[in-house]
């Protein structure tokens, strides 16, 4: 039985999330529909990671077994024809029947997007967390240096987060942007906990409105403790652009794979 993976792009607005709930319309439950609507039967889809209610994505991906045999073009104009205009596949190919999107993932890149401008923006409304106090970018940047590596990061996990450990791996973490504009937190890790990155966001703005020194981040991180940490940064800035993958599953390493389970942006 064919195993496809779909790479999916969405505006996350209207939803509950990505996995299916009974309290209103997910991701999960418009792809499944409209891959009966194509197929004729019903399929079960994986995904890469679970996003919250008004979280957007640009690279998830997800994957399902069928006993239709279509050509991959079937997907890419069919399925979108089918599809709610908030949601569509950018890319579709067969892959190895053990291929599982949440445990093969590599790493992830999340960016946040906030802006800064004096007033509101329309356009930005779904889309950025709007800060209208004016922010110092560079601190910021500096600040971010002392989260890069691999942590504990249990001060900027959710209280509810059900992750078997904090440990996880922070590659790369870059302020693109300038303030009294847009402003962008882009952040690749091998896995991540449950609001981690809107977490991290919501400490670097505190030091970005002068509320805290640069070196606080540090103290926060060394703590453990979600409660010295900022607040969580609004979902509608976050963005799931880019899950990476290998040849096979990779090696089960703390801060890595093991838990990718538990990723919940």
């Amino acid at each position: 039985m064919p195993r496809l993976k779909l790479t999916l792009e969405y505006e996350g607005t209207r939803y509950v999330g990505w996995q299916v709930q009974p309290n209103g319309p997910s991701i999960q439950a418009a792809l499944e529909d409209g891959l009966a609507r194509l197929l004729g039967e019903r399929v079960s889809v994986a995904s890469a990671g679970r996003t919250d209610a008004g979280v957007h994505a640009t690279g998830q991906v997800a994957c399902f077994d069928t006993s239709r045999v279509l050509p991959m073009k079937a997907y890419l104009m069919g399925l979108n024809g089918m599809l709610p205009e908030d949601l569509a596949v950018v890319d579709a190919v067969e892959v190895a029947a053990e291929f599982d999107p949440r445990r093969w993932s590599m790493g992830k890149r999340y960016r946040y997007r906030l802006s800064n401008r004096r007033t509101r923006s329309p356009l930005r409304r779904t889309t950025h967390w709007e800060v209208f106090a004016p922010l110092d970018v560079d601190a910021m940047r500096r600040a971010a240096a002392h989260l890069l590596g691999r942590h504990d990061f249990s001060a900027f996990r959710a209280s509810d987060c059900q992750a078997k450990h904090a440990v996880r791996e922070v590659r790369r973490l870059a302020v693109e942007g300038a303030a009294g504009d847009a402003v962008s937190f882009v952040v690749e890790g091998t896995a991540f906990l449950k609001h981690m990155v809107r977490n991290l966001v919501g400490t670097l703005v505190e030091v970005g409105k002068g509320r805290r020194p640069e070196a606080w981040v540090a103290e926060v991180l060394a703590s453990r403790d979600r409660k010295r940490a900022g607040p969580t940064a609004p979902p509608q800035g976050l963005v799931l652009e880019e899950v990476f993958y290998g040849d096979g599953p990779p090696a089960r390493t703390a801060g890595g794979a093991p838990d990718a389970e538990e990723d919940e942006s």
